[in-house]
């Protein structure tokens, strides 16, 4: 049976259409996903994320449990800083990919994906340091993401610069937005400038409100799963159980910047750098863009010349761009920018072009 979020009924009174994703029932509409997408691209947009999974790392040894298990590496992290990290399981597939916020020397605190929330913690205690603590406080935790180019507007609505967070990944653990104890980060999962707010269930559906209320004159609209999905396809953000999985490595899917391979050790260190020593033959994630008529979408197969040369992960039509986009894998050596290749799409195979990523910047 799914869950719902704190904010359920407020989507039911927005006349969401409400959807089951990752356990939980969730909209994935309000008023239609372009003019949603469009939004955050323009203006703003206000996502109910809350979902997603919370556990909080503490300890003398948090920081190496931390290094032990992720990809990427924490050992001179400063405190509000955030870093993102796939991690990965010893043969090298992952497990997830998460955000880490560092609040204090022996205190992290861990974002993980919802449908992985119970995954990661049993392989996170399973696997940490003596005199590390770990926590699951999902449950306690409700979130929010504003998101768009007037994101900030909105912010200054409601508090002074300075309790805003102002350089990209960082976060400001303890906030009060009229008399709510909120956690405020720069980040995001649109390609667009915004932040995702922490609070508590009892007072998230007044922030939600307050937030809406607030943004009306700058064009903040609530928005969906669909808009999420088609907004991080165009920045080429990767999508746990898509472009990463179980068998999907963080380097076959080019996150090689959240991968430290000069750190002595972390689970799994070994297996991708055997994935590396392919070369050629390893699978890399890519970039395509439709040529002929129609819409690519996920597990669609590519051809090369009549050979199989791999699969798309994602794939929508871009309400900005205006034109049908895919991520795929396929070998490093089919790889090379404007490589026209074949989707298999419904039986019918279209013709499109290796391009690079991201699709879409801010810039």
């Amino acid at each position: 049976m799914e869950l719902k979020t704190p904010l359920y009924d407020e989507h039911v009174s927005l006349k969401g259409k409400i959807v089951p994703f990752a356990g939980y029932l969730l909209p994935v509409q309000y008023e239609g996903v372009i003019k949603e997408h469009l939004a955050v691209r323009q203006a703003c947009g206000l996502f109910d994320v809350s979902h997603m999974g919370e556990i909080t790392f503490k300890g003398e040894t948090a920081t190496q449990s931390l290094n032990h298990l992720l990809t990427n590496d924490y050992s001179k992290m400063s405190l509000g800083k955030v870093r993102y990290s796939p991690m990965c399981y010893a043969d090298g597939g992952t497990v997830d990919d998460l955000l880490v916020y560092k609040f204090a020397e022996d205190y992290y605190y861990i974002v993980v994906n919802a449908s992985n929330r119970h995954k990661d913690f049993a392989h996170m205690k399973e696997n940490i340091l003596e005199g590390t603590v770990i926590e699951d406080i999902s449950d306690s935790v409700a979130q929010v993401a504003l998101q768009g180019p007037k994101a900030k507007e909105v912010m200054l609505e409601l508090l002074p610069e300075e309790s805003i967070p102002q350089k990209y990944y960082t976060a400001i653990e303890h906030v009060d937005i009229e008399g709510m104890d909120c956690m405020i980060s720069f980040t995001g999962y649109t390609g667009e400038n915004g932040y995702e707010i922490y609070t508590a269930n009892e007072n998230i559906v007044r922030l939600w409100r307050l937030l809406l209320e607030k943004g009306e004159k700058h064009g903040l609209i609530p928005c969906g799963l669909g808009a999420r999905d088609t907004l991080r396809l165009e920045a080429a953000m990767p999508l746990y159980g898509h472009e990463l999985s179980e068998t999907i490595s963080p380097v076959e899917a080019a996150l090689d910047f959240a991968i430290k391979p000069g750190k002595e050790e972390f689970i799994g260190k070994d297996a991708l750098l055997q994935i590396k020593e392919r070369g050629e033959e390893m699978l890399t994630r890519v970039g395509l863009e439709i040529i002929d008529k129609g819409v690519l979408r996920e597990h669609q197969d590519i051809y090369l010349n009549e050979e199989l040369i791999g699969h798309t992960t994602s794939g929508t039509y871009s309400p900005l761009l205006q034109t049908s986009i895919a991520m795929a894998l396929v070998p490093v050596k089919y790889s090379a920018l404007d490589t026209v290749v074949e989707v298999d799409v419904r039986g019918r195979r279209l013709k499109a072009k290796i391009v690079s990523l991201p699709f879409y910047t801010k810039k």
